[in-house]
């Protein structure tokens, strides 16, 4: 159990704060995602790698993008001129440099064409809401919370080399240029950390700037988690558990799906829905085939059928919840 915000009843001396901040990073940081784990343990298809490296870009362009709102936050000329090496690890300090042009490096490398990834197509809906999250939390909160919510890099580094040994030893198609935006990361990310870090340490001196530090740490640890399991949801395929019945209620006027404790009415396209979770089709392919029911009737613009998809991607994660539907792995 981590000793987080909620456990901070005084304010603790800069080493104590240090110390629950690494508590929350070692048992909440994305490491212990179970996709995470399967990536290092070798287990994933070149499938998922694809889907993972595809969707992951999203989240490397919003970093520039909160960074730059943590710029504009700050009074102090000496912090700016630090946070800004940041935005130019990651923009580059010209067109094709930087670690978004690496990452569209590994894109290649593991199969999938850079011009489609930098346009972002394809992108989850659940991958796109957790990005976005992380935005709007800089975007809305004071300076310190922002830069504490950034603390995430303090295990970076570890995760990068990790990543590193696991491409080279359990997945030989990719080029290992590819991992060139690993590597960087594995001295880019602690500079930014041990700089973080002593920012934080610094400024949250009342248990209310503390509180909220925590706070931010454990929130971002949990939007790199939401996009692990969104990519998750997407690779693998969705399944009607053995003792679920989807059927028409005529006195409810209504579909359900009956469980052995209770039935569930499913509004909208649920039921249809359910009737694709055989355990032959990915998340992904579900979603495609309901985008293009909806698309067949009503022929709705782009916007829209990313709408659907989203529909889709919360409908299974609450049947998932539910007990109703249950996550199978993809075929190797």
């Amino acid at each position: 159990m981590t000793a987080g915000s909620a456990a901070l009843t005084e304010a603790v001396t800069p080493d104590e704060l240090e110390a629950r901040l690494r508590s929350i990073g070692e048992h909440r940081y994305h490491d212990h995602h179970p996709f995470n784990q399967r990536m290092h343990d070798g287990e994933l298809t070149r499938d998922e790698i694809r889907v993972w490296a595809r969707n992951r870009y999203y989240y490397q362009t919003r970093i520039p993008l909160k960074d730059s709102l943590i710029v504009a936050k700050a009074p102090d000329a000496a912090f700016r001129r630090e946070w800004l090496q940041r935005i130019q690890d990651h923009d580059g300090a010209r067109e094709g440099e930087g670690g978004l042009a690496l990452w569209l490096q590994l894109a290649e490398a593991v199969g999938l064409d850079a011009a489609s990834v930098e346009r972002l197509e394809g992108i989850l809906p659940g991958v796109r809401a957790a990005c976005d999250a992380y935005v709007e939390l800089v975007q809305t909160s004071d300076l310190l919370t922002s830069v504490a919510a950034s603390l995430t890099e303090l295990f970076a580094g570890n995760i990068m080399r990790t990543r590193i040994e696991a491409f080279e030893k359990h997945y030989p198609w990719v080029d290992t240029s590819g991992l060139a935006y690993f590597r960087t990361r594995t001295t880019q990310a602690p500079r930014d950390a041990a700089w973080g870090l002593d920012f934080v340490r610094r400024c949250a001196t009342s248990v209310e700037d503390q509180r909220r530090c925590l706070g931010a740490l454990e929130r971002k640890c949990e939007i790199l988690w939401s996009l692990l399991d969104a990519v998750e949801r997407a690779c693998r395929r969705p399944t009607l558990v053995a003792h679920a019945i989807v059927r028409f209620d005529a006195a409810e006027g209504a579909w359900l799906v009956v469980l052995p404790e209770r039935a569930l009415k499913l509004g909208g396209s649920g039921h249809t829905i359910l009737g694709r979770c055989d355990g032959t089709r990915s998340g992904i392919q579900v979603m495609a085939e309901l985008r293009q029911i909806a698309s067949d009737a009503g022929g709705e613009a782009s916007a829209a059928g990313e709408e659907v998809e989203g529909e889709v991607d919360r409908f299974l994660c609450a049947m998932e919840q539910a007990g109703a539907v249950r996550f199978e792995p993809a075929s190797q």
